[in-house]
């Protein structure tokens, strides 16, 4: 009598953790039991007190049930803090506050579980430095410098960088010293996001180049953009609003300050495991005349010569409609540097 008692017992056991816990139901018609405990890429993950933690692909479940809430997240961006109930094959329900019938949704809407915490946003960026010296019939020196960062937030973006170059050329017959490079600038750029893909943003920069007898000139503006392919291949975006552009040349006696356009776009891309390709444009065109206007492009081919460590040759393209006295309107740089990533 006592030993038919066993297989009772053992049987209610079984009952009760059953009846206490989460279910999956795949489409094979299997049942499993035990506690979900996230859902991410969609691989579903339960803790069976039997198996331990088993892995299901989502493609495999039919419809499935939790005993607590859960933190669920639907394709279109909807979040609950819900029960899951178990639906026809390929749907599922979530429970309401009682007064009305579970909501019911298809398995493909089906994002994420108890998704693990995003991990804080981390400042990246590079720092580059390069030298050029000559000796003999002439004698000349240029050094220049680069830096970038960026943070990208779930929900902002921010980015800076950083560019200068000094150079000189002295003839050693005559002891003449003449500077050929003598110019940096800074910019700076934040992003909102609105939604996924829309952004408006405000930003800024200052330049200064005594080659072209600038002695400076600050932008500063705002509007929106669109963040056409954000990945780790490759990113696109474009941008428009207006800015404020001030300038002042060392010859002229005034300074010149208007409202303009601002129209963008900023385009990376990685061509191969070790090479990458970086593209950015602005464009500023006067309100008052579109014939006025001030366009920089720059092009960086960066190539991987370690892991944290490149090679980069870039080239900078300066256009002014309107530049100090004596001076072209046309100003290109070529910069070869080595540098390293953080």
């Amino acid at each position: 009598m006592r030993q038919s008692l066993y297989p009772m017992l053992l049987c209610a056991v079984l009952f009760c953790a059953t009846a206490g816990a989460d279910e999956v139901f795949l489409t094979n018609g299997d049942r499993l039991s035990g506690t979900i405990l996230h859902l991410t890429d969609g691989k579903l993950v339960l803790k069976s007190p039997v198996a331990g933690e088993v892995t299901i692909a989502l493609t495999d479940v039919q419809t499935l049930a939790t005993t607590d809430r859960v933190e669920v997240h639907l394709r279109d961006g909807t979040t609950f803090d819900r029960r899951i109930e178990a639906g026809q094959p390929d749907q599922f329900g979530i429970e309401t506050d009682g007064t009305l019938r579970a909501q019911t949704f298809q398995l493909t809407d089906l994002v994420a579980i108890n998704p693990p915490p995003k991990p804080a946003p981390k400042w990246t960026g590079s720092l580059s430095a390069g030298v050029i010296a000559t000796s003999g019939n002439t004698s000349t020196l240029t050094a220049n410098a680069s830096a970038s960062v960026a943070r990208r937030g779930e929900k902002d973006r921010i980015t800076a960088g950083f560019d200068y170059a000094k150079g000189r050329q002295e003839d050693p017959a005559t002891g003449l010293k003449v500077t050929t490079e003598d110019w940096w600038r800074a910019q700076a750029q934040y992003d909102y996001f609105v939604s996924k893909k829309f952004f408006v943003f405000g930003n800024g920069r200052y330049e200064k180049d005594g080659v072209a007898l600038l002695e400076r000139r600050v932008v500063v503006g705002g509007g929106g953009g669109y963040q056409w392919i954000e990945s780790p291949e490759m990113n696109f975006s474009t941008n428009l609003g207006v800015a404020s552009v001030y300038e002042k040349f060392a010859n002229q006696p005034t300074s010149n300050s208007e409202l303009s356009l601002q129209a963008g776009y900023n385009f990376d891309r990685q061509l191969t495991n070790t090479v990458k390709f970086i593209h950015d444009l602005k464009y500023y065109p006067s309100f008052d005349d579109f014939g006025d206007y001030y366009l920089t492009t720059t092009a960086d081919l960066q190539a991987s010569l370690t892991k944290t460590m490149f090679a980069s040759l870039k080239a900078i393209f300066n256009y002014d409609a309107t530049p100090a006295t004596g001076r072209t309107s046309t100003d290109v740089k070529y910069i070869l540097s080595v540098g390293m990533t953080f």
